[in-house]
């Protein structure tokens, strides 16, 4: 078992309050313009979309790897949509991935890519509610 922490503070109302957030490597601020309108700072989806990517490309280097094959490069951009439903929420990721492996067939790649995208922790914690999709391309 891996135990994590990062933590968040937050002064002020909503529009007008600022906040900071931190973990190992980061420590950030946040704002209403940032989470909102498009501000220069960090906000939380922003992170949820890093943490995604991230655990994406690991699973699925772990996969590429149980097949005997080494992936030179695994590169993922995660787009996190917040919307509204009953309030605001993260409505859907996009996963858009593009890999290099050396011997990878297409076809196993798509496969590869399509478990990591079911089974990575992150994905596995948004299971219900989010949409998540994935354009994967094994590059040559």
């Amino acid at each position: 078992m891996s135990t994590s922490y990062a933590k968040a503070k937050w002064t002020g109302t909503l529009k007008e309050g600022k906040g900071k957030m931190s973990f190992t490597g980061f420590d950030g601020p946040y704002n209403y313009k940032s989470r909102f309108e498009d501000g220069p700072e960090t906000n939380p989806e922003e992170l949820v979309g890093a943490a995604h990517a991230g655990c994406y490309s690991m699973f699925l280097s772990a996969l590429i790897t149980k097949e005997n094959l080494t992936a030179i490069n695994i590169e993922t951009k995660a787009t996190v949509v917040l919307g509204q439903d009953d309030g605001p929420k993260v409505t859907s990721i996009t996963l858009n991935c593009e890999a290099e492996v050396p011997g990878l067939t297409e076809e196993k790649f798509q496969e590869l890519a399509a478990a990591a995208k079911e089974k990575c922790p992150i994905s596995r914690l948004l299971t219900g509610g989010t949409d998540i999709s994935l354009n994967a391309k094994l590059l040559s």
